[in-house]
């Protein structure tokens, strides 16, 4: 005999009916939580840009009349100036990312691997102490410190290291320690960070196996860190690259940074077509730079910021 099988509703359908509901209302919080990042990215990134790129395309032929063209960056690869400068700004930013990793590692692992308790937490908090003032407020700390009537000057002069006032400012060298030392908790974070999820026992591994210092750091250590090395890396070369305050302090007008030549263009001459030409340059160098830095440590985008 055949089971019999009534005419009224399966009383599975309806369980069936809320599974697949489910579904739906968690797609519609997704989609209700990525809303403001989805607002914030096109109003304020997409949109800014596709104005950016469409000003650039903009060439004055005479006074309010424009035609679409490439002059502006035609105008820039015609010019030493504007090349030099962008080409100055792109080595000097490796540069200062490369001081800051090699100065932010050895504190980064101190802190993340040799010390416990509050000693640890005091560190990092000095660490932190001074990017509570402004930007603008360390700049000028360490014009004080250079200028020719500075602390340094003068202690020069105390102990005889110097005949006169010795003028600190105005140079490549100047610049470096300023974009160094605006920089270094950008890539300090990140690397304790990484170094502080490093288990002990691989590095005493490391040594038992007969392996020295050097050895250990580089088998272990480094590859380990090279998550938070490479987005260290990358926050302080944009923020580096895309600085005006420090250059324009403390190298003074004769500093020869492209976000001055940026600044120019917007507020000083109101050529607006040319200065968006320029930032969209800005943005491009940046994001080759970026991506080749990814290339070569073989790490992608997602595993640097996850």
């Amino acid at each position: 005999m055949f089971p019999h099988h009534g005419t009224g509703a399966d009383p599975r359908a309806g369980r069936r009916g809320r599974v697949m509901r489910l579904p739906q209302g968690m797609k519609l919080g997704f989609f209700l939580l990525l809303a403001p990042l989805a607002l914030w990215l096109c109003l304020l990134v997409i949109l800014p840009h596709i104005d950016v790129l469409l000003i650039s395309l903009r060439v004055k032929i005479a006074p309010r009349q424009y035609a679409t063209g490439l002059g502006n960056y035609a105008e820039f690869f015609t010019e030493p100036l504007y090349w030099n400068t962008f080409a100055r700004t792109a080595v000097m930013s490796i540069l200062a990312t490369a001081l800051t990793l090699l100065i932010a590692f050895p504190v980064s692992y101190y802190i993340a691997k040799v010390l416990r308790g509050k000693m640890k937490n005091l560190l990092f908090l000095l660490c932190l102490i001074p990017f509570w003032v402004s930007e603008l407020v360390r700049t000028f700390g360490w014009m004080i410190l250079l200028r020719e009537t500075g602390i340094v000057s003068n202690l020069l002069q105390w102990t005889g290291l110097a005949d006169g006032p010795v003028e600190m400012l105005y140079n490549d060298a100047a610049i470096m320690v300023g974009l160094v030392y605006t920089s270094m908790l950008f890539m300090v974070v990140p690397l304790v960070t990484t170094l502080d999820s490093l288990d002990d026992s691989l590095i005493e591994a490391g040594y038992d196996l007969g392996g020295n210092g050097f050895t250990v750091l580089r088998e272990i250590v480094v590859p380990h860190a090279m998550p938070g090395i490479v987005s260290g890396c990358i926050i302080v070369f944009m923020l580096t690259l895309g600085n005006y305050l420090t250059p324009t302090l403390i190298g003074g007008k004769d500093s020869l940074w492209f976000t001055e030549q940026i600044y120019s263009q917007f507020i000083t001459r109101f050529n607006w077509e040319l200065g968006s030409a320029f930032g969209l340059l800005l943005l491009i160098l940046s994001s080759v730079i970026v991506w080749s830095g990814l290339k070569l440590s073989r790490q992608t985008f997602s595993e640097t910021m996850g």
